[in-house]
């Protein structure tokens, strides 16, 4: 008994070193044009030498944040499990620092990849743990989701690094046409429209018997622009990040549409707007749903506000709860838009509808991940308590930040006024029909 305490205090030593090394270094953030220039070009050898250096390093940066957390949050089952997953996939990596085993790295890179398949969901269940058995206060709050934005944009990263690498030169190698591992280097926007708006009406005819359409000039443009492929809007991205989006918002609008309405009236098509500029290139989805009340706007990219059914959380690793039901559509949407400097964004008046943008580098050269970095800012960020209010008004201002305590979010999932912008469709959305979008091998969502 002696000897096993011993050793694992000495594994827990050697993991706490390595931890402390390479938090040390910041993550080197890619473009999606070095993405392609270097899948274009660099061999297995190169791609190597660059992993086993940078995945430790962006693993290292937010493990050491697990650290900054509520501790009662910490003690959550399911988030100790999500800890312990991250350190046994570092210690793995890090076994490669002197080994130049270059199938093996690759067979690690899919083991780790697979181990991490459920984190979203998981670190969602840690969530829900902690709200049953404790009062989350403003500061805990903002805590959370200052570390969820964090935790799964460095995931998003971590996956995009892991997929190209055995993309390219892994045994998964595949005929992609023209895909340089995850990336289309001509993304064509309006097919991935096409697919997200597909699959996603599938799901709403599935669930409601009836579904707007898109509008009747957008089905002819489309079809006028699959004849003329030198007129396509097409920009270097990720096809499956782009799917996510939009089948997430297309999902959202539908939802609006089809509960404001009489089911015996017409639906209102849902509008989309296409415009590719000198820096941006911009989708505008713009649905008749009635509106979110500004009061409710700021809910919308909480992971802590859900007003579909709660999910029973994993209990054992028996199994996997549907992510609907977490709120996490909007959030993690946002995410994918920001990780290479675009955005996402929702505008909407009461009474009537919403437009719902997204921004994406029309440069590729321009588009660089967004990645967090552990630092004193960051650290300042966990032990800063939210600002005091210095307006007399109590009511919703931008001039002031306005905490919301559980107690609030749960009086706010009470009223109906933006239930349709949050956890839409209480089934999972792997149940809407097949995309040729959603179905290539780096889906977003895995």
């Amino acid at each position: 008994m002696r000897i096993s305490r011993y050793l694992l205090r000495q594994a827990t030593t050697v993991l706490e070193q390595k931890l402390d090394h390479y938090s040390q270094f910041n993550p080197s953030p890619l473009s999606v044009k070095q993405f392609t220039d270097f899948g274009r070009t660099a061999s297995k050898e190169a791609s190597f030498q660059f992993l086993r250096q940078e995945l430790p390093v962006r693993l290292a940066n937010i493990m050491k944040e697990f650290r900054l957390l509520p501790e009662n949050l910490t003690h959550m089952p399911s988030l100790v499990a999500v800890r312990d997953m991250y350190r046994q996939s570092f210690l793995e990596l890090t076994q490669f620092e002197h080994d130049d085993d270059k199938d093996g790295f690759t067979e690690a890179l899919i083991r780790i990849r697979d181990r991490h398949r459920d984190v979203v969901m998981m670190t969602a269940a840690g969530i829900m743990e902690l709200k049953e058995v404790a009062n989350v206060n403003a500061n805990t709050e903002a805590n959370i989701q200052y570390f969820l934005d964090r935790f799964y944009m460095s995931r998003i990263s971590i996956r995009m690094l892991i997929n190209q690498h055995t993309l390219l030169f892994g045994s998964e190698v595949r005929d992609r046409g023209d895909h340089i591992g995850c990336i289309d280097p001509n993304c064509d926007i309006l097919r991935v429209v096409e697919d997200a708006y597909s699959n996603a009406r599938f799901l709403c005819d599935q669930y409601y018997m009836a579904c707007p359409e898109l509008p009747q000039w957008w089905v002819l443009q489309y079809q006028y622009y699959m004849a003329c492929p030198e007129l396509r809007v097409t920009v270097p991205y990720v096809p499956s990040h782009l799917y996510h989006m939009l089948f997430e918002l297309f999902k959202n609008a539908m939802r609006a549409v089809v509960e404001h309405h009489t089911p015996e009236g017409d639906l209102p098509p849902v509008q989309v707007l296409l415009v590719k500029g000198r820096e941006d290139l911009c989708i505008k989805l713009s649905d008749q749903g009635g509106g979110i009340p500004r009061s409710q706007m700021d809910l919308l990219f909480n992971y802590m506000y859900s007003t579909a059914p709660q999910v029973p959380h994993a209990t054992g690793g028996t199994h996997t709860p549907p992510l609907a039901g977490y709120g996490y559509g909007l959030p993690l949407s946002r995410l994918y838009a920001r990780y290479f400097q675009g955005d996402l964004s929702l505008t909407s008046v009461d009474g009537y509808g919403t437009d719902a943008l997204i921004y994406l580098k029309a440069i590729s050269s321009e588009a660089n991940e967004l990645l967090p970095v552990y630092n004193k800012t960051c650290q300042r960020q966990y032990s800063t308590p939210l600002q005091t209010n210095d307006w007399s008004s109590q009511l919703h201002s931008s001039m002031f930040i306005r905490p919301f305590s559980t107690n609030t979010l749960h009086k706010m999932a009470s009223g109906s006024a933006c239930h349709h912008w949050k956890g839409l469709f209480a089934t999972s959305g792997s149940s809407c029909g097949s995309g040729s979008t959603r179905d290539v091998h780096c889906e977003a969502t895995a």
